[in-house]
């Protein structure tokens, strides 16, 4: 794992730091007033350039008004530096860690037994860059052990705000949570009704980074999901199985048995916000559909309620392997459809579907709604002048958004 927080060696003539224990002294620093300058300092110079120096810069002040006081008073502290050696000292301060022992000591010292402890003082600072670190070293402290996971998971179930957040990211962050027992665990808690609602969303969204799924996991979420008490649980179950669907694809695995339970959930779904997330996972992959998959999504397009839903479901049956059919169902639902959104989503996608063989239908699309006969006219001309590929003729249109549909999912 790369440390994000800067390492600099000491000086020789620098003594170690000595006093309590590393638990002791790492809460006595963070407590007081120097938590902000050791949050903002390791802020800034982890982004490094201009950000360090201005941090050195604005610490020069501090940094000689507390070597004036240090020298004042009682005679002997010699004359007082300049303006530039106090700047140049006061860099070699923050170099030499001034305001960063207590984190290397956290760093260095921290393990899964102390981590929720150490860890609470650096969670109330609210600063995303040690939240990042935090999940980051959660992560490489779980490691590939199933119980250490397990510990997490234990934790979760009852943590608040930040902790919970950064509990389950590093957790999922892990290569423990690949493991099958890590993995029952996560599906279990986001199953428990005794949990609040948002707690098992967390809990499903965890296993998002999953490698597979087991039939019976995508069983339990996909009927999860119907259910109507699910609201954001439901919707982190179908994401997750989304984005498990995505990876085994790219993965050159069989994604049928994902995109088979989202489609039930596509369709079944009380939740409108969870069947429109289904509608549109298969986006992700690009799936080219069968038969079957292609009759699905065509009860999808001709009764969903939602007019999203019906532009999702042209967009995912443009990748059907029966274009006929497909071309046919599409001219079909332009003539009933009543959404000019749905009816631009059927249009453009047929060419999608069969490239310069879709004319004929778009043309008589065009004269149903005359509203796309300038569209027709710009597809017409493109292909005539030899474009043949789907992309770019999308991208030689001189407005993708001729009627302001898309300005709904900004």
């Amino acid at each position: 794992m790369v440390i994000w927080i800067p390492m600099v060696p000491s000086t020789p003539t620098q003594t170690p730091v000595s006093g309590p224990s590393r638990g002791r002294g790492f809460r006595w620093v963070l407590a007081g007033a120097g938590l902000a300058a050791v949050v903002a300092a390791v802020g800034l110079l982890w982004r490094g350039g201009d950000d360090a120096q201005a941090l050195s810069a604005s610490a020069a002040p501090v940094n000689a008004t507390r070597s004036a006081g240090s020298h004042g008073g009682g005679g002997g502290g010699g004359p007082a530096p300049s303006g530039v050696e106090e700047a140049e000292a006061a860099e070699r301060r923050f170099s030499d860690q001034t305001c960063f022992p207590e984190l290397a000591r956290f760093n260095d010292g921290v393990t899964l037994e102390t981590f929720r402890d150490w860890a609470a003082p650096l969670l109330a600072s609210k600063d995303p860059l040690v939240r990042d670190y935090l999940m980051s070293k959660l992560s490489e402290l779980i490691g590939d052990d199933a119980g250490k996971a397990g510990q997490v998971v234990a934790w979760a179930r009852d943590a608040q705000g930040a902790e919970f957040k950064v509990l389950l990211s590093g957790l999922r962050g892990s290569d423990a949570v690949q493991k099958p027992q890590v993995a029952a665990r996560l599906l279990e808690a986001g199953m428990d009704k005794g949990l609040p609602i948002e707690r098992r969303a967390g809990m499903l969204s965890a296993l998002d980074t999953q490698k597979h799924l087991t039939p019976d996991a995508m069983d339990r979420m996909a009927e999860f999901a119907r259910d109507p008490a699910s609201t954001e649980a439901g919707w982190a179950a179908t994401r997750t199985l989304g984005r498990v669907m995505a990876r085994e694809s790219e993965n050159l695995g069989d994604a049928s048995p994902y995109l088979d339970r989202l489609i039930t959930i596509a369709t079944d779904a009380p939740d409108e916000q969870i069947r429109h997330l289904a509608q549109t996972a298969p986006l992700h992959n690009s799936p080219v559909l069968d038969a079957k998959t292609t009759d699905r999504f065509a009860r999808i397009l001709q009764s969903e309620g939602n007019e999203d839903g019906r532009d999702a479901a042209a967009q995912v049956l443009a990748m059907s392997s029966d274009k006929e059919q497909t071309l046919k169902l599409f001219a079909d639902s332009f003539n009933r459809e009543q959404s000019v959104c749905v009816r631009w989503a059927l249009f453009r996608f047929s060419a999608r579907v069969a490239g310069r063989d879709a004319l004929p239908v778009m043309a008589n699309m065009a004269t149903v709604d005359p509203r796309f006969q300038p569209l027709y006219r710009t597809f017409e001309t493109l292909y005539a002048s030899g474009n043949v590929d789907f992309i770019r003729i999308w991208n030689e249109l001189p407005d993708q958004n001729p009627f302001g549909c898309m300005d709904r999912h900004q």
